[in-house]
């Protein structure tokens, strides 16, 4: 609880040198009794104002709000921060710890100039009309969003992470597209190279360094369906794309999605839940290797890096996942129940969806819904036929028949009837 009003500021600095400062930043600054920031930003303020003013070299949030507790002869705070405050920054993390340990403190933000922004200037480029992905101290997946996009920035910053970079556009096929990346920007060593990922190195894109990557044709195909035909298959039983179609439908992906595909064969439903948001981890868990580099060919070919490949039996592969928000199950091998306990204990509120095609596997569904594991089931019996040339007549070829249990989930939200 702060006694008298305090103002602790969050100061976007830009890329780091005094000339990239906007004027309200800079007077933000002089008007503050001290500074907090990493080495780097404490660097980047004038002469004048690192003689005069305590500093403190710090950029964890407990750390800061520990130290200007302790300092209340401090009335005006100014905290320093790289790029602007509302972009990938760690001001909503320290805004949060002040607003909760400091309550009655005034807290502003003063915007500066981000190394998107700074970038798509000296690329002579707008940024308006690009997809943002911060790889930052993350394993974030991005081929979709490149695949999808002419226009994908990458904020890069831990070690290895450009390699990483480049080597997944290449294990993608994706050496068609231009990868401009820019590093130490704004002072006096800046970097900006460009070239195809197969022309590049990790060195190029290492450090604090932010990447333009443009492909002139970006896939424009909406929705996640794919034909059978544009699976690669091998001998591997597949979920048909009727089936598919029906099961994704009843699954009900969020944004947000965590995906447990048991039985994935070959990574035909895998492929359709990754295409329905970049934002969405699927985990193929898969025991027959041929099906295993089936699903891997499949990831490769559709560019959904969302999807992890887990090889091994359910549910022994499952144990060390994270907790699935979804459920399908392809194929259990006998381990129905086993796997969906497995599910349940993660998260209670998983929704579920199991194809069934033999009447052994029904009969476990039935059981698990005895046992309490399927509550309020909806079971569709779905049954598909295709024409087929027959001379100068189409013919109805019939497929098998096939079970789709759905259940569980948070219920959806409703308005007022």
């Amino acid at each position: 609880m702060c006694e008298k009003e305090r103002v602790i500021f969050l100061v976007g600095i830009g890329m780091g040198t005094e000339d990239g400062m906007t004027v309200q930043a800079e007077r933000c600054i002089r008007s503050c009794d001290c500074l907090i920031g990493a080495q780097r930003m404490l660097e980047s303020v004038g002469s004048e104002e690192r003689k005069s003013k305590p500093m403190l070299a710090e950029y964890r949030p407990k750390e800061i709000v520990s130290y200007v507790e302790t300092h209340p002869e401090y009335g005006r705070i100014g905290v320093l921060l790289s790029g602007d405050t509302g972009f990938y920054s760690g001001a909503k993390k320290l805004d949060s710890e002040i607003r909760e340990r400091m309550k009655g403190c005034k807290v502003e933000m003063i915007p500066g100039i981000s190394s998107v922004v700074y970038l798509a200037a000296r690329l002579e480029t707008s940024w308006e009309d690009a997809a943002l992905v911060s790889l930052h101290g993350k394993d974030e997946d991005f081929i979709q969003t490149v695949d999808r996009n002419r226009k994908t920035f990458l904020l890069l910053g831990s070690a290895g992470s450009g390699k990483k970079v480049l080597e997944r556009l290449l294990e993608y096929g994706m050496d068609h597209v231009t990868v401009h990346a820019g590093s130490r920007l704004s002072y006096e060593d800046e970097k900006i190279i460009s070239g195809k990922p197969s022309e590049l190195t990790g060195d190029d894109l290492e450090g604090l360094c932010t990447v333009l990557i443009e492909n002139s044709h970006p896939s424009e195909q909406t929705g996640p369906h794919v034909s059978d035909e544009e699976f690669i298959r091998g001998k591997v039983p597949m979920t048909k794309e009727e089936v598919r179609a029906v099961s994704i439908a009843r699954l009900r992906l969020t944004e947000d999605a965590v995906v447990w595909d048991v039985g994935a064969g070959t990574g035909s439903v895998s492929v359709e839940a990754a295409r329905c948001g970049s934002r969405i981890r699927v985990y193929a868990v898969e025991k027959n290797p041929e099906a295993l580099e089936l699903i891997r060919e499949n990831r490769r070919r559709f560019r959904t890096d969302g999807i992890r490949i887990i090889p091994g039996v359910a549910p022994e592969a499952l144990r060390t996942l994270e907790p699935p928000t979804h459920l399908f199950v392809g194929g259990s091998s006998g381990n129905l129940k086993e796997i969906l306990s497995c599910a349940i204990e993660k998260n209670d509120q998983v929704r579920i969806v199991i194809n069934a095609i033999s009447l052994e596997t029904v009969k476990e569904v039935m059981e698990a819904v005895e046992g309490g594991l399927l509550r309020h089931p909806e079971i569709t019996q779905l049954s598909v036929s295709r024409s087929r040339e027959l001379g100068r007549y189409h013919m109805m070829t019939g497929q098998n028949p096939v079970y789709i249990i759905s259940a569980g989930g948070i219920p959806a939200e409703r308005g007022d009837a």
